[in-house]
């Protein structure tokens, strides 16, 4: 008892926050043993895997980080546009509409190889480890900025650009027979 004792009334001050790589981390003698979170934090390493976040307008919508995802927890549904429709940060042409970008922190296994394999990198992992919610439906993030009807607009106009080029080859190819 007399142990217990001791150690109850020992500590009256705080932990310092100092991180792994400190020198004198496993010297650290005086202080409460847990830190006090929320007002205080543990330092948050540089390449830890926490909350994935994407940058839709870098976004190519080339779907290889879906494709390369193990536990398929991205769903990205791409819209061929009928023209360039801008750039991204590194140059890169956007050709596609990302009609759908979803990813499932719930399904995440946090890998981290979604940002690997996307090449102008607008998928990253965030340093936000504490993201909790109440329902698991509140998991599933959409990244992407159009709505349903922008995405139906944009499927009829390729629609009717697909017919038009079908249309034209079919005529040049009634003229090219008629002239045989």
């Amino acid at each position: 008892m007399s142990l217990t004792l001791a150690h109850l009334f020992s500590s009256h001050r705080k932990r310092k926050i100092v991180r792994v790589s400190a020198d004198n981390y496993f010297e650290q003698l005086g202080g409460t043993n847990t830190i006090q979170y929320p007002k205080q934090q543990l330092p948050v390493p540089e390449v830890g895997r926490y909350q994935l976040d994407v940058e839709i307008d870098d976004c190519i919508v080339c779907d290889l980080c879906a494709k390369i995802c193990p536990v398929d927890c991205i769903d990205i549904e791409a819209i061929k546009a009928t023209e360039a429709i801008g750039q991204t940060s590194d140059g890169t042409t956007k050709r596609l509409y990302a009609a759908k970008f979803d990813i499932d922190m719930a399904k995440c296994m946090y890998c981290g190889l979604c940002t690997i394999v996307c090449p102008t990198e607008c998928i990253v992992m965030t340093n936000q480890y504490d993201r909790s919610v109440f329902e698991l439906k509140d998991l599933n993030y959409e990244f992407s900025d159009m709505t349903p009807e922008e995405a139906a607009e944009k499927r009829a106009l390729l629609e009717k650009q697909v017919a038009e080029r079908q249309a034209a080859k079919e005529a040049a190819l009634k003229q090219k027979g008629g002239e045989s």
